[in-house]
């Protein structure tokens, strides 16, 4: 698959007044609203275009798979960073480079290491007249002004169709140990809290069923300075990589309980607040990362509820895994956030070509 081929299925959609459902493997199928279009398959435009190891820099089409994009980094000793979820498994598909843009969602490390946006140095764009823009470069002091490229992250597709994209990698920590601490919500928050005033070098964080994990990441004199430091159980490597690995691709027991729980008629939610909020007390189980700023709940609490309690502590909750969606995945947006929104997608895609409704409805 070329981009003038590409080019071509837009200008054929855009002709017949089609709409177009961009997706790679449809790892993430089930996130945002149902998708809608006929399919636009990028899984066949995929490869490595260019990679500079000393540069941290690597850039490669939308369609490749982010395990090979990886397989290439750690060969080098880097990494992305951020941690996005891979969604691996037979049911799941694979996520690819441009679904992890689109969908902008980070894994573990993201409280100390940044998002998917923050690691975007610029990108390949295919916008609803069948024009190939490029946006960034492949250094920071190139992405300055308005950032179409970090623009993309979360926009779900519906701006354009990605075509490539350029991500700043970093060099694997060179030590990394997992601690664990039997405590409640309320108290791991106040640790939590306490411990991020201080020169820690804490890489990850999760709260679940009465115990708090933390990965310590870094220089090896720092790793070993914040065991003595912080105590706790030190959970051995060979147990805890598949634990972060697990918390990362969305595989491990909370989401495994999480589906099930959804299949019943329950929904999970996807909570963004402060990292000082408070415990919200939700009905259902509660999985807590980055430090108290991302937390999951798995509840069959009516909408309005999820989301007034989310509000009422200075953030924001999202629909991210139900059979029903009717109550809407994101917040409803206010009257000149949506307007921007409108503005945007009429920029970029004024027939409406690209993933009609998979942010919000009228978009």
């Amino acid at each position: 698959m070329t981009i003038e081929q590409l080019q071509e299925r837009i200008k054929d959609a855009a002709a017949r007044g089609a709409t177009l459902e961009i997706h790679g493997h449809r790892s993430k199928a089930f996130y945002g609203q149902p998708p809608g279009g006929e399919a636009l398959d990028m899984s066949g435009f995929s490869g490595i275009s260019s990679y500079e190891p000393s540069e941290l820099v690597v850039t490669a089409k939308a369609g490749t798979a982010i395990t090979e994009l990886e397989a290439l980094l750690a060969e080098q000793g880097q990494h992305l960073a951020f941690e996005p979820p891979r969604f691996q498994g037979s049911e799941r598909g694979r996520g690819t480079l441009g679904g992890m843009v689109a969908a902008g969602l980070s894994g573990p490390a993201r409280a100390s290491s940044g998002s998917v946006r923050d690691h975007i140095l610029g990108l390949t764009l295919l916008n609803g007249r069948a024009e190939a823009m490029s946006f960034g470069g492949t250094v920071m002091k190139n992405v300055a002004g308005y950032d179409v490229s970090r623009l993309m992250a979360g926009s779900l597709g519906v701006l354009g169709l990605i075509a490539e994209v350029s991500i700043k990698v970093l060099p694997r920590p060179v030590a990394s140990t997992t601690l664990r601490f039997e405590m409640d919500q309320a108290q791991a928050l106040r640790e939590l809290n306490r411990w991020g005033g201080q020169p820690l070098p804490i890489q990850a964080s999760a709260w679940w069923d009465g115990a708090l994990i933390l990965r310590l990441a870094g220089a090896q004199a720092a790793v070993t300075a914040a065991v003595r430091s912080l105590g706790g159980e030190t959970i051995p490597q060979d147990l805890a990589l598949p634990f972060w690995e697990g918390l990362r691709d969305q595989s491990d027991e909370f989401f495994q309980g999480a589906e099930r729980a959804v299949q019943g008629g329950a929904r999970l939610w996807r909570l963004s607040l402060p990292q000082t909020a408070p415990v919200l007390h939700l009905s259902g189980e509660q999985l807590v990362e980055w430090g108290g700023a991302q937390r999951w709940v798995t509840s069959a609490q009516p909408p309005a509820q999820v989301r007034e309690a989310a509000a009422a502590a200075g953030g924001h909750a999202t629909l991210f895994r139900a059979l029903d969606k009717s109550p809407g995945v994101f917040s409803p947006l206010s009257t000149p956030l949506l307007r921007i929104h409108r503005e945007l997608k009429k920029s970029f895609d004024p027939q409406g070509l690209f993933n009609p409704g998979r942010l919000y409805p009228d978009l």
